[in-house]
């Protein structure tokens, strides 16, 4: 993007190799040091939502010391006391956002909400887990997949009194639907060869889609904001490209990079 930050001023490249040499030591950046090159107080400049991925070591260490060693009825006290700090952060909309959406800077809410939004689920999974027991469901996979639309469709929630809405509307889904779906999908299982593609092709995708669709985002902010067009009808096009690009772009990167690689790392260490 021509080593510009979010405001424009100019950034020497030897920070934006810094940046680069950081995230691939998933080493998080501080807000306002030089190598946070975005300008925008986030931990990884070059790509963002590896903030996601820092908050998933933090909680695979807390699982290999501890969490794993829980009993059924520890651990369920642990994923109530989660939510209902969860449920507290979102509803008194403690981060001041209106919504759930932090974790990826390192100030103190963010460092906080983004904990939180780690652990719930993360905790939550596992006493899922524990105690599953599948339900029979025809055409799971659809029904979940209607629902998530759906919940997906729902627009910013204004209202900050008594409570923040939009608040209260995402812990209705992290709390109650998503452990529902969770559940469902788990009980699922696919009984023609259409829907088994089409899961199977999702579920490949899924984790290389999230590690590199950020990097296009931002060259289309980018050419958002130096072609000055900020709505829909005027950039519907380019949007559908960023979303098919993403979409083969993740498909690449698993066949000739994700995927040989894990074979390669099986081979040499898991076999051992």
């Amino acid at each position: 993007q021509g080593s510009v930050q979010w405001d424009g001023t100019h950034i020497a490249t030897l920070m934006v190799m810094l940046a680069l040499l950081c995230t691939i030591c998933f080493i998080p950046a501080l807000p306002g040091v030089g190598y946070e090159v975005r300008g925008n107080g986030e931990m990884f400049p070059l790509n963002g939502p590896c903030w996601s991925l820092f908050f998933e070591y933090i909680g695979n260490i807390l699982y290999a010391l501890f969490i794993r060693r829980l009993s059924n009825k520890a651990l369920t006290v642990l994923v109530v006391l989660l939510g209902i700090a969860l449920a507290f952060f979102a509803l008194a909309d403690v981060s001041g956002y209106g919504n759930m959406g932090v974790g990826w800077t390192l100030d103190g809410v963010n460092f906080l909400g983004g904990s939180l939004r780690m652990l719930f689920p993360f905790s939550l999974g596992m006493l899922l887990s524990r105690n599953f027991k599948p339900v029979k469901l025809k055409g799971a996979f659809w029904i979940c997949t209607i629902v998530l639309i759906a919940l997906f469709s729902v627009p910013y929630l204004e209202g900050a009194e008594p409570f923040c809405v939009n608040g209260a509307y995402e812990i209705f889904c992290v709390v109650i639907v998503f452990p529902i779906l969770v559940w469902l999908g788990a009980s699922g299982s696919t009984t023609d060869k259409k829907s088994t593609l089409v899961c199977k092709f999702l579920g490949d995708i899924s984790y290389p889609v999230y590690v590199i669709h950020y990097p296009l985002m931002y060259l289309f902010y980018a050419w958002l904001i130096k072609n000055e067009l900020y709505t829909l009808g005027e950039t519907w096009q380019v949007a559908l490209c960023v979303y098919v690009l993403s979409i083969v772009l993740a498909y690449l990167c698993l066949k000739f990079y994700d995927e040989p690689v894990r074979k390669y790392l099986a081979k040499r260490l898991l076999l051992k």
